[in-house]
């Protein structure tokens, strides 16, 4: 597979399928784990990274599940490469950042990723589309137990994996559900959302992880400590808070309708009418129309443009995949252009 080849396809995240999927964008769990012996990347030397990297890369090659992948090495990419991959949710915008002996291996259904020496020596990665945590630990344990035969893991009794940031030790592991809530915010109800979620020990970050506000109504919630609770209890516990999450969501949207459907309706269609005409359009008013969109296409307002669609033009219309699709350098000026022209002819075509 080469990362050209990524760009006709749909990622995991994007899929819209799945449980809960109007609410739910998607499903993440992700295993930090270190090769026991070696520091880690941040202190490690040039030559143990690069002995991180054949030995984890050679591993990965005799684990069935991660037969059909692909492995990039970062220093071979360029910057619109990677870039790319950040939108796509394969890889953290800090493994961007200093390139040597870093790599990233990225399965053909596009739904597994492993991060080779970023924070941590691995950093394994499983998406599903819709809320489905519990089938996605299930999968990625399997891939973690058939590693764990072929590495020498760092872990100790007393505290479990080892990892780089103190918050990871344990189970090093890190579940993550996208969200899609825009009546919460429409309500102005999120902001008392969002401090019962931090009081609770998890965090919220944006479309793209750590680092990144919150946009067009997308929130990334995760646990925040994984020391002293197994999986299971750490799966567990995000599910109860986001199930209580989707069911404000449903109650807010029910409220709007029952309350204030035509000034819906009209913000809605605006919004459509916006993406459908726009000669110059940024990727962030992109983002926050395509959810008034996506919203109206879940609540069966729009008819005709199914919300697969609508994921799709989420991220070919961000900057490194209209660079692909051109297969040319351009400024962000020009990227304005061909953004409107891209949604245009998607739109007026459907």
């Amino acid at each position: 597979m080469q990362i050209n080849d990524l760009i006709n396809h749909t990622s995991e995240w994007l899929k819209g399928t799945g449980p809960h999927s109007d609410v739910v964008i998607s499903s993440r769990i992700r295993l930090a784990r270190n090769l026991n012996k070696f520091p880690f990347p941040h202190w490690a030397t040039k030559a143990q990274l690069n002995a991180v990297l054949e030995k984890t890369s050679l591993a990965m090659e005799n684990v069935e599940l991660l037969k059909k992948s692909t492995l990039f090495v970062l220093a071979n990419l360029d910057s619109i490469d990677k870039q790319f991959l950040v939108e796509r949710h394969l890889m953290s915008i800090e493994h961007t950042q200093k390139t040597e002996q870093k790599a990233v291996l990225v399965n053909d259904d596009e739904n597994i990723a492993v991060m080779i020496n970023e924070e941590d020596h691995l950093r394994i990665q499983l998406m599903q589309s819709g809320f489905n945590l519990f089938e996605a630990w299930e999968i990625i344990n399997g891939i973690d137990d058939s590693l764990a035969k072929l590495l020498d893991y760092a872990y100790l009794d007393d505290f479990g994996y080892l990892t780089a940031c103190p918050t990871n030790t344990g189970t090093g592991m890190r579940g993550s559900v996208m969200l899609h809530l825009p009546a919460l915010v429409m309500s102005r109800q999120i902001e008392r959302v969002l401090a019962a979620i931090a009081k609770l020990s998890f965090t919220t970050r944006g479309l793209y992880g750590e680092g990144t506000q919150a946009s067009g109504n997308f929130f990334q919630i995760s646990n925040q400590v994984s020391l002293g609770h197994s999986e299971s209890e750490i799966i567990e516990n995000i599910n109860g808070l986001i199930r209580q999450i989707i069911e404000q969501e449903t109650q807010a949207r029910e409220i709007m309708l029952a309350k204030s459907k035509e000034v819906l309706e009209d913000r809605i269609n605006r919004s459509l009418g916006i993406l459908k005409s726009a000669r110059i359009i940024t990727s962030q008013e992109t983002t926050e129309l395509l959810s008034m969109v996506r919203l109206g296409s879940d609540l069966g307002m729009i008819k005709d443009i199914d919300r697969r669609i609508i994921n799709e033009l989420f991220i070919i219309t961000q900057p490194a995949h209209l660079q692909k699709l051109e297969n040319v350098k351009l400024t962000s000026a020009q990227r304005d252009l061909k953004r409107a022209e891209l949604i245009r002819k998607k739109l007026n075509l459907l």
